[in-house]
């Protein structure tokens, strides 16, 4: 069976991921920029609403995957909070200035997540590095437990063969997990295509806030992704359901 795991932005998003189907959820804040760790009481409060498993990306800071030791302590007491919280996994991924995935960093974050029994996933820095099949064999070495990629692509579907590839030379040492530009129209085809047993993806619809009033000083006020302030994503169960569906035809 092909599981989906959402990408969810907030607490609402992940309940609609379990309500849909999902059989896990990472929860992000700052999607625009690639996903950042969200407020410990988002965390908390997901935790509490949703019973699918729940993993939390651990990425301080939107840009590249090369970190200060500021950013590395803040990793580590993140990973500390979700294990607290009883999360049931952590998303990370460092890498070092020559686009290697960086053995020492990434090695002291798996073992601090399995100190608080959370599984590991090795986020989509995996499609930054200089050498895709070498890098899967470092994030198998450092034991994480699968690796979300693109196959090194804008989308998983641009990268369908590398991903084929991917899933052919990891065997079952890691699993290797489908994301970005993952939709209905797609999914049946990535999966069938590669492999793969696992897709991701934020399954989002646009939603209208409940403001009646709005300043006319702000006619085209819009956010950082393009939307009216009056507006906000948030997954959709039925497209989740969809998905479901279409990835185990």
């Amino acid at each position: 069976m092909v599981t989906v795991e959402v990408c969810a932005n907030s607490v609402q998003s992940a309940i609609e991921a379990q309500k849909g189907g999902a059989v896990r959820v990472e929860l992000c804040g700052n999607l625009c920029d690639g996903g950042t760790t969200p407020a410990q009481s988002q965390i908390e409060l997901t935790r509490n609403h949703i019973e699918i498993d729940l993993n939390v990306i651990i990425r301080p800071r939107g840009g590249d995957f090369l970190y200060d030791d500021l950013d590395f302590e803040s990793m580590k007491s993140d990973i500390i909070t979700c294990g607290e919280l009883h999360c049931n996994g952590v998303v990370i991924g460092i890498l070092d200035e020559n686009g290697n995935v960086d053995i020492n960093r990434n090695g002291i974050l798996v073992e601090l997540a399995k100190k608080y029994g959370l599984s590991t996933t090795f986020h989509r820095a995996f499609d930054r590095v200089c050498n895709i099949q070498s890098a899967l064999e470092d994030v198998i070495g450092l034991g994480c437990d699968r690796i979300l990629t693109s196959g090194g692509k804008q989308t998983a579907f641009d990268g369908r063969n590398v991903l084929k590839e991917l899933v052919d030379l990891a065997g079952d040492r890691i699993a290797i997990m489908a994301g970005a530009g993952v939709k209905e129209s797609n999914v049946r085809e990535l999966v069938h295509t590669t492999g793969v047993k696992e897709v991701h993806g934020t399954f989002q619809t646009l939603r209208k806030g409940g403001m009646k009033y709005s300043n006319p000083n702000f006619p085209d006020n819009y956010n950082n992704s393009g939307y009216s302030e009056y507006s906000f994503l948030v997954s959709d169960s039925d497209r989740i359901k969809e998905i479901v569906k279409s990835a185990n035809l």
